[in-house]
């Protein structure tokens, strides 16, 4: 059974007073019997005092002196006198002391000799009885003390147990106060995780909790009330920021949130998309911002900002675009980061005003042709291979012309009645396997190796028919201009709840001017004149790519590989 936390405070109680009272006591009984061991060594200092005064009195008789000594001394004293060589001269246990070993590595001789006197507990290699001894070293002698050490002496040295016993009662009664004081915390303590554990399990603040009239009782109360503070403040913060990121999401700027340490709290796919048209490499981290030369402005403003600085603007101009990138700092040293394209503007108004000089200008050329060909075949003799030379000529424009109008009309259809394409989970892998399989001759002609990297049932949400004029105008735009002998390869690069973000890139020429990619959407674009006649087309596939993905609800980019050739870069909803 799991421990409460009144028994957990109770036994660390316990031990820490047991760790006391073993201390105490332990170390009274050591000074105790340290106390006992050096008066007995006052003691047989005395009696080696004696003897040395007895020795140094003029014309005394020595065996004489020692002998009336001896006769004061108890009857279980050893007396040993040694000479400073370490020879044994004395003995009164010992009457051969020829015979006795040299004394000077004894313990007690080699600590007078360092101190003046010095005591050793050991068993003597004389006799083999164990001794308590002390010498003293004067007047180049050492005069030795012994005292056996049997029975009597270990008594004596015994500590006295009273303070023994004081000490142990003494715990008794703590111990029994701390269990008291642990149970009665632990109870209060108890109340505070029922309280825990009613909110856990209600999800709503138990207002009717009951707690001890205490002080951690009124703890728990302000905590109640605070929890239910909190809990509504919650609530609120939960709301608006729901609202914020809603209104953040939908945007038409690219946003990110940085804390004060440099690390993403938040950020929208817009921030991506721009960042991924600016910088070198695919890629979903918003950090790759700080890493690439194109930002080394922002970066040194954030690394030098002075106190006062707290906004800062620049623009970045890449892949054919115009980018306005802002900086705003705020009061935490946390920021946040803009990007916002601002080419929007400047690409509406070219497009008015070029849409329809563009129309007339694509609808002219496949009419005159026709006009031309048929006046010749009405006004001309000519033999029936001529005349059906003009008529194929003049049916092959009206095949452009009404590939020029099916293209505009879808266009036109996406615009102005997207509610009429039915949406369905649509398999990627199937879609490419299959627009495969339709353009191989075209493929097998430029010798084009189409390959792609997903799971095999990835599945989008949305048109069929629109998906696959997506890929299918970008498959056709490769085949027209990447060139021969090149790789087209379709990858997710990367993903979030609500979208799967594709790769379409190609190993082809790119498009070395790269002003030219802000425009390679717009309708009836040409890089070069003619371009589009030349290699067959209505010169409306990526206009109707851009439109198919912003049907649904994406957005694309287009920018030069860093190894050659183009990459577009996309966004189709999940089938959530």
């Amino acid at each position: 059974m799991k421990a409460s936390y009144g028994q957990k405070l109770f036994l660390c109680f316990l031990v820490i007073f047991v760790l006391f009272t073993v201390g105490v006591a332990w170390f009274e009984q050591v000074r105790e019997r340290e106390n006992k061991t050096k008066a007995l060594e006052e003691r047989l200092d005395a009696y080696a005092v004696m003897v040395h005064t007895a020795l140094r009195r003029p014309g005394a008789d020595v065996p004489r002196a020692l002998d009336s000594l001896l006769v004061l001394f108890p009857r279980e004293i050893r007396l040993t006198l040694i000479d400073s060589t370490g020879a044994v001269w004395f003995d009164n246990e010992i009457r051969e002391t020829a015979s006795l070993e040299n004394h000077a590595t004894r313990p007690e001789i080699t600590g007078a000799r360092a101190k003046g006197e010095a005591s050793d507990v050991r068993v003597s290699a004389s006799n083999d009885r164990k001794y308590l001894y002390h010498a003293r070293f004067v007047a180049g002698c050492y005069v030795r003390v012994a005292l056996p050490y049997d029975i009597h002496v270990r008594h004596f040295l015994q500590p006295d147990n009273l303070f023994l016993y004081y000490i142990v009662t003494l715990f008794v009664v703590v111990i029994l106060l701390a269990n008291y004081i642990s149970r009665r915390f632990g109870r209060s303590i108890r109340q505070l995780r029922d309280f825990t554990n009613a909110v856990d399990r209600g999800g709503e603040m138990p207002f009717t909790v009951s707690v001890s009239r205490d002080e951690l009782g009124e703890i728990v109360t302000k905590i109640a009330e605070n929890y239910r503070r909190i809990k509504e403040s919650e609530q609120e913060i939960a709301l608006e920021r729901e609202k914020l990121l809603q209104h953040v999401h939908g945007l038409e700027e690219g946003v990110c949130f940085f804390s004060a340490d440099g690390s993403v709290e938040f950020y929208n796919g817009l921030f991506i998309q721009y960042l991924n048209t600016i910088t070198d490499e695919a890629n979903g981290d918003p950090l790759m911002l700080f890493s690439d030369k194109a930002f080394a402005q922002v970066s040194s403003f954030l690394d030098s900002r002075v106190g006062r600085d707290a906004y800062f603007e620049t623009r970045v101009n890449k892949q054919g675009k115009n980018f306005a990138v802002r900086v705003n700092v705020f009061d935490d040293k946390s920021f946040e980061i803009i990007i916002n394209d601002i080419t929007n503007q400047e690409k509406t108004r070219l497009l008015k005003q070029e849409m329809t000089g563009n129309i007339t200008h694509e609808l002219r050329t496949p009419v005159t042709a026709i006009r031309g060909c048929l006046e010749t075949v009405l006004s001309r003799a000519l033999d029936p291979e001529k005349e059906r030379h003009f008529i194929r000529s003049a049916y092959n424009q009206v095949l452009a012309l009404s590939e020029l109008i099916q293209d505009m009309s879808l266009i036109t259809k996406m615009e102005d009645a997207p509610q009429s394409f039915q949406l369905e989970p649509v398999n990627i892998s199937a879609l490419l396997t299959d627009l495969r399989n339709d353009l191989e001759l075209l493929l097998q002609e430029k010798r084009i190796q189409m390959d792609w990297n997903m799971p095999d049932d990835l599945r989008v949400k949305g048109n069929r028919n629109l998906i696959y004029s997506i890929f299918r105008n970008l498959t056709d735009n490769a085949i027209r201009y990447a060139g021969n002998d090149v790789s087209v390869h379709v990858s997710i690069y990367r993903e979030d709840k609500r979208f799967y973000y594709f790769s379409y890139a190609d190993t082809g020429v790119g498009i070395p001017d790269e002003h030219h990619l802000n425009r390679l959407f717009e309708r009836f674009y040409r890089i070069n004149e003619g371009r589009t006649r030349d290699t067959g087309g209505s010169g409306l596939g990526l206009s109707i790519v851009k439109n198919a993905v912003a049907f649904h609800k994406g957005t694309i980019i287009v920018k030069n590989r860093a190894g050659g050739g183009l990459e577009f870069l996309f966004g189709l909803p999940k089938d959530l």
